[in-house]
């Protein structure tokens, strides 16, 4: 655990391993942060850039969510686009697979009797822009959930109509397209590491922050248990 994430520190971390030792690394996986990809080509030689699948899917829902929020103020708020596209928003963040299609229901805010699959569907008819970034999003989720990366590849490629943002995110990705196809066809995933930094994160929430770093360390190994509990004085027990 370091105190900084400046890069003269992180150089200085990896720099006490030895040369030998960094050339060994084959893989690192990341986020698609070009600043840290700096780092991992300056101390790992001959480690390939792994993009986690997670960031990437987290991308394009930002995106596609910015524009169905875009297209959203295009309607009048008493419309039944608006309230398709306002109210039920995480419907539109989930794969389309796992949508309701059988057994309607009625929602008072669009006053109709719909299923999931039907709300999603209508809504993003509303706009041919947020349609083809819907259908974007969803081939794209699929794609790397079975590592298919020819098809990620012409999706990264995608000439439609799908906004400003989406528009950036996929170009995002083509400017580093080996490293997302690597996230698509390795098995590799730093989300056990994503889930030990929001602890972290949690703990000093908790704490309004902490002014010196080495109780920071101790709350942390306290947490995960790495600190032995002493063993009861036995006059105490005896008392």
């Amino acid at each position: 655990i370091l105190r900084t994430r400046y890069k003269k520190n992180l150089l200085k971390y990896f720099g006490r391993f030895s040369p030998q030792a960094r050339a060994n690394v084959r893989t690192v996986t990341m986020e698609l942060n070009f600043y840290y990809q700096d780092i991992v080509r300056a101390c790992f030689p001959n480690a390939q850039i792994v993009i986690d699948r997670f960031h990437m899917i987290q991308m394009l829902t930002r995106s596609f969510n910015s524009l169905r929020v875009q297209v959203m103020k295009t309607f009048d708020k008493r419309s039944r686009q608006y309230q398709l596209l306002k109210s039920p928003w995480k419907l539109y963040l989930k794969k389309f697979d796992e949508l309701e299609k059988v057994h309607p229901r009625y929602n008072w805010h669009y006053k109709d009797c719909l299923t999931q699959a039907q709300v999603v569907t209508e809504g993003i008819n509303a706009n041919t822009a947020l349609e083809n970034s819907y259908n974007l999003m969803q081939d794209f989720i699929q794609a790397i959930e079975t590592g298919n990366t020819q098809k990620l590849k012409s999706l990264i490629n995608c000439q439609d109509q799908i906004g400003t943002l989406m528009h950036k995110t996929l170009l995002t990705f083509k400017h580093n397209l080996t490293a997302v196809l690597n996230g698509a066809a390795l098995p590799y995933s730093n989300g056990c590491l994503e889930g030990f930094n929001r602890k972290i994160k949690q703990i000093e929430r908790t704490a309004f922050g902490y002014s010196n770093f080495t109780n920071l360390l101790i709350r942390i190994r306290l947490e995960e248990n790495q600190y032995k509990e002493k063993e009861p004085n036995s006059l105490l027990m005896t008392a």
